[in-house]
Formats: structure tokens, sequence, C-alpha cells
């Protein structure tokens, strides 16, 4: 069940493309909120809004914020453009997009006979702060001009815009494209499914690396199989069906509390474990002594010989990027807290650029 009530916006704090930050009034009280643009379209100061309260008064990790269902300023909405296939599907905010694979979209012709990824590698990553010490490193990395694509899955939020790292990744031509496959909306190109949004970065945005995660946000229950990282597996998996080349982004921490996610998290051991059936690249960055120690002890004991363990050398592009001027963390940490994390982030780029070459 969820919660929303009525409130009038006062101001406009920010505006990306696809989203609009707000302060609304809410029963006297000031607060933040998110509309996104595609869904409800824009926003003004003024504006009579119903909003989702469910996640603040939940204290979930929204970052504060409440989300527009209704402008009820807006007295109807037409609908416009192509495209048929529906995402948030059979729910009150469900959307049509032009989807890739459509007779109407200008890309059917290649999907149709899109069948193979080429050798491209295709690095699916835990979550979405991993996305840009990936690109960066990338970047850094290579030896020319490399077309990156980010593909966002649905297993965290749904729409694109949500996020604040990806615009500012597009600008600076750190990533070149954006596919948004099930029911994740506000891709450059949107796609049914994992198979069919790989190829479409690959054929359609011609990706020579895909880098596929989710959005902002991840569930978690400290069990073994309850977390929708679980799709990192699924990712590579279909990397190598379509002739991909899978790498799969270790999630190291020795900074985070959680003895479950203490050297190689759980997260990670599963995905190689039960879910990535295909043989899989596994980047790692060299780390301190007895951190190296700690992980490769986890990798023997479990067991992950189908699994080719790369270990390269980052320092040099971790450096690169603390004095980016991106605004990096992961689990609120920056990436001088946890500089495993980041290290193994940066490791994953410079291999898949090494692959591209």
């Amino acid at each position: 069940m969820l919660s929303f009530k009525r409130g009038k916006v006062e101001e406009v704090l920010a505006k990306r493309p696809g989203c609009t930050e707000i302060l609304v009034q809410i029963e006297g009280e000031r607060s933040k909120a998110i509309n996104y643009d595609q869904l409800t379209g824009n926003i003004s100061p003024g504006d009579i809004v119903v909003v989702n309260t469910t996640a603040v008064e939940l204290n979930l990790g929204t970052g504060g914020y409440h989300f527009v269902i209704n402008n009820l300023s807006r007295e109807n909405m037409p609908l416009e453009g192509q495209g048929h296939i529906m995402k948030l599907r059979y729910t009150p905010m469900q959307m049509k997009v032009l989807s890739v694979e459509e007779e109407a979209s200008p890309f059917r012709k290649k999907l149709e006979v899109a069948d193979s990824l080429k050798q491209t590698p295709v690095v699916a990553a835990l979550l979405h702060s991993m996305l840009a010490p990936v690109a960066l490193a990338i970047k850094a990395q290579a030896s020319k001009k490399i077309r990156v694509v980010y593909m966002m899955t649905d297993g965290a939020a749904l729409p694109l815009a949500l996020s604040r790292i990806v615009p500012e990744l597009l600008e600076r031509g750190l990533i070149h494209g954006t596919v948004t496959v099930g029911n994740a909306f506000g891709g450059q190109i949107e796609a049914v499914n994992i198979y069919s949004g790989l190829l479409a970065a690959k054929s359609v945005l011609e990706a020579d690396i895909i880098i596929a995660a989710m959005g902002p946000g991840i569930v978690g229950t400290g069990t073994k199989w309850g977390f929708s990282g679980v799709e990192q597996g699924f990712v590579l998996n279909a990397a190598a069906v379509l002739e991909g080349i899978p790498l799969a982004v270790p999630r190291i921490s020795f900074a985070d509390p959680r003895s479950r996610h203490y050297g190689i998290s759980h997260h990670t051991l599963t995905v190689l474990q039960k879910v990535a059936l295909a043989p899989t690249v596994v980047p790692m960055a060299r780390l301190p002594e007895n951190q190296m120690q700690v992980v490769l002890e986890q990798w023997k004991e479990a067991r992950l010989q189908r699994h080719c363990l790369k270990v390269v050398e980052a320092e040099k592009q971790f450096e690169e990027l603390v004095v980016s001027g991106l605004n990096l963390a992961t689990m609120g940490r920056s990436p001088e807290k946890d500089k495993a994390f980041f290290l193994t982030s940066v490791a994953a780029g410079i291999v898949a650029a090494e692959l591209a070459g």
C-alpha cells in the first residue's frame, strides 16, 4: 500500500533531462520531491501536486525525496508520439515507449538481423556506483577512441532520469549512449529485455564496450538469494549467449562494517558460484598484501575455477578518478574511504579497454 498527500510546489531546486527536483509544501511543512517529466509532465512553482510519501515515511534510502504522482494544475496530458510497448505495466503509472524492436522503430530492421555482439566486452556491474569508475578507467586506458554504451536494467530505480551521474558521464564523453531495458525507462534507446538491449547497444549505438548495471539503489535482505544484484548473472549469461565477452565487476570492500560484504561480498560469490553459468572474466585490482590474501582465499574457497580472475595494477587510474571532479560515493563512502571498492571498478574498466583494443 502507498501513502500519498497533496502539496503545493514552492520552488524548482534542480533540473536535468527527464527529472525536476522541487520543494513542495505539505501540511505546513516543506519537503523535497522529484517529478519525472516523462510521467507527469512539466512542473512549475504554484502547481498543486499529489506526491507519494511512502519511502520517506519508512526512512528508506531515497535521499529524503517524495515522488510526484499527479500534477493537479495540468488539466490533461495528450498522448503523443509513436510506440505501444508499455513500461510500468498494469500500474496506475503505466506509460508507452517506442521500443527499439517495434515495427514503427527506425531501428527495427537492424534488430531483426542482430544476433551477435561480435566479441564486444560486456561489463556487468552489481551497483550503479560502479558505472562512473568503470567508464573513466576505460577512457584513461584506451589507446584509441572507444564508444561506451550504458545499459540500465530494471533491478533498482526504473527512471534513468534519477541518476545524477549519467548526464555528467554523457557530457564528458565517458559514455556515448544509453539503453533502458525491462521496465526501466528514459534511455536514448528503449528495449524489451536484456538480450535485445545488448544487441541494440551494439547494432544501433555502435558500442565497442557495453556497461550493464541497475540504476541507483539496490535491494538486499542479508539472505543468500534475496538481493536484486543477482541479475548480474543474467547479464553475464546473456553476453555469452550473444557472443560477447562477459566481465563481472566483483563487489569488494574492506570498509563495509557488515561481515557478509567484507572482502568479496556474498553478492558476488552467489552470482559467480550459482548464477553466472558461462565462463566469465573477473577483473581485480592488486590490493595491499593483507587484503589480497583475504580475497584470494575467498576466491579459492568458493571454487570459481570456471571463471578467469585477472589481476591488474590500477593505482594510476584510481588517482585519476579521485581528481576527476566526479561526485562519487558508494553506500555514502568516497573513493578514499572505500578504496578497494573503487579500485576494483577501475580494474574492470582497464581490462575491458584492453579486450576492446
